[in-house]
């Protein structure tokens, strides 16, 4: 099962006493603020939830699998999130 934006914006209206309209501005605006700081090269931390980060990829050669040619893959930067020990626990 996944949650999405809509049903997570219904969830915290229900939750905080939002209008589900307020809710959802304030997701957008938590996921806008946390791509704006990867996009800076920064990270974020999340007290008892976790990090979100950006990974370094390099360039590499690949395989195109239809047909075995070797291709070139350009360097890239990739999302990345670290669950906290809180987040673990309550998983587990």
């Amino acid at each position: 099962m996944s949650l999405t934006k809509q049903e997570l914006a219904q969830k915290v209206a229900g939750d905080t006493g939002l209008s589900q309209a307020q809710a959802k501005e304030a997701i957008e605006a938590t996921f806008e603020s946390i791509t704006k700081e990867l996009a800076g090269g920064g990270e974020v931390a999340v007290s008892g939830f976790g990090k979100f980060s950006v990974s370094k990829r390099a360039a590499r050669e690949g395989r195109n699998p239809a047909t075995g040619e070797t291709i070139k893959i350009a360097a890239s930067n990739a999302a990345k999130f670290s669950a906290a020990a809180g987040l673990k626990k309550a998983l587990n």
